[in-house]
């Protein structure tokens, strides 16, 4: 009927419109109209979908881990459980730099970028270092300081992040210069690429290149000088690849790993069995056989796609690539929605880190990009490159309660929690009139000298039996 006002579904009774809504309606009527909005058009929508995407993958990258390394941990620890364990206490130390991140203002990440950047530049340097500098794999990549390992190159993406983003805001009126646009921006970042490329790690260096260029797409640059940016560093990336002659191999073995089944191209033939062999449904959890030392290595990680799709099969490896969609999409909407330039760039940053490596990393595996040795974020072994992305995911959830209407949000769930407490503590206190005292419980007492209480006394007994305000007649 025209004019009628919407009906509740639970109560059958009318709810005002929300448009008409005031400070003091019915808590009642407003929490029904929230009910009502999209999942996507609430206050926090960024915030779950982010939390939710990236706790998803956290959990299923312990369980893989512990599925892809039993083997490997047996045959190296005599327990099946050693690399698992290890994984569950970088998790266990991530988790809390998680919360505590999320709950830091933006300023305090701007504080970090020139401290961090400078603390990363020092340890680029210092893993070139024979005898501070672990080699494996013909990689001079870590820093072994007694349990723990430091792969300096997996801070570099966050300092990067922060620092890039906190320049140009900084220099936000100078920017239409672009000698203020590019300097030192793009000396810095090349720097840290030359350190990486040393080691060498050319799949590090690939997605720390990702951060700048994202971050200055971001700002605004203009297209004939991004595209002369893009254009030097993709020729200067040929020339290493054609320089180094494992490189080259890598490259072509990559086109046709079939050609060479049996060595250059070994790895990713492998890693295409196991995918072929998963089917619709996989084998099962726990149940690959690429994870046997002989048959593909690294499979915890850089490989561990190869061993979700093997055991659970194409629907599995489609829910991670959803899942990481699902975040992709919660970051750049961050970025979007906010109001804040350095939580602009910082968020669109830190997403196209992630989402880039995940691609290299999953690229590699089904035989679209060549072999990296990049990890998946959340999902592969290593503590070195997990609290980096949990950190960063962190700094993605302050800013995500950072939104202008979340804070509104926020603000007012505080205000309701805070009247709420107030309101039960108030019940909790017995109500006195003024002026009166407590009233002493009845012991039903008889005073010695006779059940007559004196008038104005009202009914009340002494201790020793007599009535209060009467004179003491014992002794008369």
């Amino acid at each position: 009927m025209a004019g009628s006002r919407p009906v509740s579904p639970s109560s059958g009774l009318p709810v005002r419109p929300v448009a008409a809504r005031s400070g003091d309606d019915d808590p009642v009527d407003r929490e029904t109209a929230e009910l009502r909005v999209p999942l996507l058009d609430r206050p926090l929508a960024s915030y779950y979908l982010l939390l939710s995407s990236a706790g998803l993958l956290l959990l299923l990258g312990l369980v893989m881990v512990l599925s892809a390394s039993s083997v490997r941990s047996y045959a190296l620890f005599g327990s099946a459980y050693t690399l698992f364990i290890r994984q569950a206490i970088w998790v266990g130390i991530g988790l809390p730099i998680v919360v505590a991140a999320s709950r830091l203002p933006v300023r305090a990440f701007r504080a970090f970028a020139y401290p961090l950047l400078a603390g990363t530049v020092f340890l680029l340097m210092a893993v070139l270092v024979p005898g501070i500098g672990s080699v494996r794999g013909g990689a001079r990549q870590w820093i072994v300081v007694g349990p723990i390992t430091i792969q300096p190159s997996e801070l570099a993406k966050i300092a990067l992040v922060l620092w890039c983003s906190d320049l140009l805001v900084r220099k936000r009126r100078l920017l239409a210069d672009p000698k203020h646009l590019f300097v030192p921006l793009v000396p810095m970042f090349l720097f840290i690429d030359l350190l990486m490329l040393l080691e060498p790690d050319l799949g590090g260096a690939i997605c720390v290149t990702v951060v700048p260029l994202t971050i200055l797409w971001v700002i605004g640059t203009p297209k004939r000088f991004y595209g002369a940016v893009l254009g030097s560093m993709i020729l200067a990336a040929s020339v290493l690849a054609v320089v180094e002659p494992y490189r080259i191999r890598r490259l072509l073995s990559f086109t046709d790993p079939f050609a060479d089944a049996s060595g250059d191209g070994f790895q990713a033939v492998q890693g295409i069995y196991a995918l072929s062999t998963g089917g619709w449904w996989g084998d099962g959890l726990g149940a690959s056989r690429a994870k046997w030392p002989e048959v593909l290595p690294a499979v915890h990680t850089d490989f561990i796609l190869a061993i979700i799709g093997e055991e659970l099969g194409l629907v599995g490896s489609l829910v991670v690539v959803g899942l990481f969609g699902v975040l992709g999409y919660a970051g750049l909407r961050i970025a979007h929605r906010s109001d804040d330039l350095f939580v602009r760039l910082a968020a669109a940053g830190v997403t196209a880190w992630i989402i880039v490596q995940a691609v290299v990393n999953m690229g590699a595996v089904v035989g679209l990009l060549p072999i990296t040795g990049v990890t998946l974020p959340l999902v592969s072994f290593g503590g070195s490159a997990l609290l980096p992305t949990l950190a960063a995911l962190g700094m993605l959830l302050s800013f995500a309660r950072s939104e202008p209407a979340a804070v509104k949000y926020l603000a007012r769930r505080a205000e309701e929690r805070r009247v709420a407490r107030a309101e039960r503590a108030g019940a909790r206190r017995r109500p006195r009139l003024p002026g009166r005292r407590a009233r002493r419980p009845d012991l039903e007492l008889v005073p010695a000298d006779g059940p007559d209480i004196a008038s104005g006394t009202g009914g009340r007994v002494t201790g020793t039996g007599r009535s209060a305000g009467r004179p003491d007649v014992s002794s008369s």
